[in-house]
């Protein structure tokens, strides 16, 4: 059974940020982390506010968490923006987040620049409004020669329609000649998928209590390490993001195998 993992912000005591950041670059750090931002209409529900206003501060809380998964050294942060099934939603609120992406870059985007962030994306483009896509894109193309940290934004993404998109394209190649059928590995799987360019992640982290996936990179979290919290997205701070990682360093990855005197797997 999935467990929650409530974060501590106190269980280190009078330990500042910077000491905990040093004592956990000193350990293995995940590569890849994926997060699903939940809980921004919670958010503003507690506080009497329309949702739009939880989605408004939830994107503000992408700039910090980004910055320290830089500062730390990951490689790679994917975040779940929007599904294929966040359509169905009141046409007023995704309207509203079809927007973010452009007022969210054009602030944060000389910043990822400087830092030597690269902006990527996954998800069907062909959908998405004109404005929105052309925000993007611009984040991608100016950070394309970028080396640092990967900003992965899954946006009109979801793990089914990734996985069926794959077949299809495989199917079609293998009509075409182009790959044998009898030849289909794991790795032919994987490199058909949007994130072919990325490795799978190595820590996922689930805001707002829920404790499932949500059609979430099915795929490529086979192995991954889960941290489910109680933490409404709005609220997750960078003490939640280190404690996340923490508890990820305290964990044993066997990868189907076991564990022989602490050391082999």
């Amino acid at each position: 059974m999935l467990k929650k993992m409530k974060l501590q912000k106190t269980s280190k005591g009078t330990q500042s940020i910077e000491e905990r950041i040093q004592h956990i670059q000193k350990q293995e750090l995940p590569k890849h982390i994926a997060i699903i931002m939940d809980g921004n209409g919670r958010w503003a529900k507690k506080r009497g506010l329309p949702r739009v206003a939880g989605h408004h501060e939830g994107m503000q809380k992408v700039k910090p968490i980004t910055r320290l998964a830089n500062k730390l050294g990951i490689e790679v942060l994917t975040l779940y923006a929007f599904s294929t099934e966040n359509w169905i939603r009141p046409k007023m609120e995704v309207d509203y987040l079809m927007k973010l992406p452009q007022e969210f870059l054009s602030a944060f985007l000389p910043e990822l620049i400087e830092e030597n962030v690269k902006v990527e994306m996954m998800g069907h483009k062909d959908k998405l409004p004109v404005h929105t896509m052309k925000a993007v894109q611009k984040a991608m193309d100016d950070t394309c020669n970028n080396s640092g940290l990967i900003l992965n934004f899954a946006l009109n993404y979801g793990g089914r329609d990734e996985i069926v998109n794959a077949v299809q394209n495989i199917l079609q190649d293998a009509k075409n000649g182009q790959i044998s059928t009898e030849d289909l590995t794991e790795e032919t799987i994987s490199h058909y998928l949007m994130s072919k360019n990325l490795q799978d992640p190595d820590l996922l982290i689930r805001t707002s209590g829920e404790i499932r996936l949500s059609n979430f990179m099915l795929w490529q979290l086979a192995y991954t390490e889960f941290v489910f919290t109680d933490v409404l997205w709005p609220d997750f701070s960078e003490e939640d993001l280190l404690e996340a990682i923490e508890e990820y360093q305290r964990r044993s990855r066997r990868y189907g195998g076991i564990q022989s005197e602490g050391k082999e797997q």
